[in-house]
């Protein structure tokens, strides 16, 4: 290897170069794929004709009771404690 300080900053500078654009590129797709999924809820919205604020049917009301109960059998098996 080279002693020579030059050498030593250029491998520096690629390499924060390297990073800097490896982060862009990253940052750009995490954009896109947010991107993507706004537009799949829209798109799931207009085509269930449903507001995505409005409130929730009767049967996912009945889903979520379900699995607040699965969790509280899985919480205590994880407890220990006999049901």
């Amino acid at each position: 290897m080279s002693q020579d300080p030059n050498f030593y900053f250029i491998i520096a500078s690629f390499s924060l170069a390297a990073i800097i654009f490896v982060s862009l590129v990253s940052l750009r797709g995490w954009r896109e794929w947010i991107t993507l999924k706004h537009a799949e809820l829209d798109h799931r919205g207009r085509d269930q004709g449903q507001n995505i604020s409005a409130a929730p049917s009767a049967a996912s009301r009945i889903e979520v009771a379900d699995l607040k109960e699965r969790v509280k059998k899985l919480e205590a098996i994880a407890a220990g404690i006999d049901l």
